[in-house]
């Protein structure tokens, strides 16, 4: 007996006992008949160049749907320090109670609110020395990510509110300390032409990353409470001291430093004396409601 094997063309000439000599005629099929089928590559492979660096990269057609949590997260530990340290990680959370909205869906107290990940992709970036480094990421992605982060590097795209202004949030390399992209340990209000402060005061303008319990990933759509798919949402690991990132559409370009660096887009806006006073509240992310401010 023949078993049908799907996913390879050539062993679906076998299937459903055709006999070794049977044959049969190709035939060009018209272009009316071509237009009516309809699918989508499993893989995409793009190949993209620039003065520095090729890139090559690899887009799977899944969609995800997800709630995770990870005890404990260490990315490039080295020379003693780490690039990424968290712990009690989770992606997604649980509604705590009834009729609780996220991102224009309606939930009950124990539903679980997923992390929404579309088209994941793996781009690597090549120049004359070999691999220089890769990245990870979705082509589109939104939802609540949580933690206890003690180390970041990278950058978390949020708004804080301080005096009636608004100003992008700058992480800071400790207390005191300057502003920096890595190993931050505190998160505050970005130096500009109104805030001339250029390090980090905990009683006034910065906080400590574990202030920060929970965020929400996505971009502005323009309508309170909902967030838009964002594209920029990657985790980068590099050999190099610099790689410039092309967005997604190509019109602009991120540039990262060596080791790893995390892009965290959110259209979130805290002020300021929430940030530096009791924090941000954590989303319930265990069948047990751990509570706001346990970890």
């Amino acid at each position: 007996m023949i078993k049908c094997a799907f996913g390879y063309a050539a062993l679906t000439l076998f299937c459903l006992g055709i006999s070794p000599v049977s044959q049969a005629e190709l035939a060009p099929i018209t272009d009316d008949a071509m237009g009516e089928v309809t699918g989508q590559a499993f893989m995409q492979i793009e190949n993209i160049a620039d003065q520095n660096h090729d890139f090559t990269r690899m887009s799977l057609g899944v969609d995800v749907e997800t709630r995770v949590n990870v005890d404990e997260v260490k990315i490039g530990e080295l020379n003693a320090g780490i690039d990424f340290a968290a712990t009690h990680v989770a992606l997604g959370h649980i509604a705590r109670t009834n009729g609780e909205i996220y991102n224009g869906v309606t939930y009950n107290e124990g539903d679980a609110v997923p992390f929404e990940a579309y088209s994941p992709y793996i781009e690597l970036a090549e120049d004359a020395a070999g691999l220089a480094g890769f990245r990870m990421g979705f082509q589109e992605a939104r939802g609540s990510i949580s933690s206890n982060t003690t180390s970041f590097s990278g950058n978390i795209g949020m708004k804080i509110e301080s005096g009636g202004q608004i100003y992008d949030a700058q992480l800071f390399d400790g207390a005191g300390g300057a502003a920096t992209d890595y190993r931050a340990t505190h998160i505050g209000l970005a130096p500009d032409d109104r805030n001339t402060v250029a390090s980090c005061d905990v009683a006034t303008n910065c906080a400590p990353l574990t202030q920060l319990r929970s965020i929400d990933i996505g971009e502005d759509s323009g309508q309170p409470g909902v967030a838009d798919f964002t594209d920029g949402f990657f985790v980068s690991f590099l050999r190099d001291d610099s790689v410039a990132w092309q967005t997604l559409d190509g019109t602009s370009a991120i540039s990262v430093g060596q080791g790893v660096y995390i892009n965290l887009p959110t259209n979130m806006t805290v002020d300021v004396q929430q940030l530096i006073g009791p924090g941000i509240d954590r989303l319930r992310t265990h069948q047990v409601d751990m509570g706001t401010k346990l970890f």
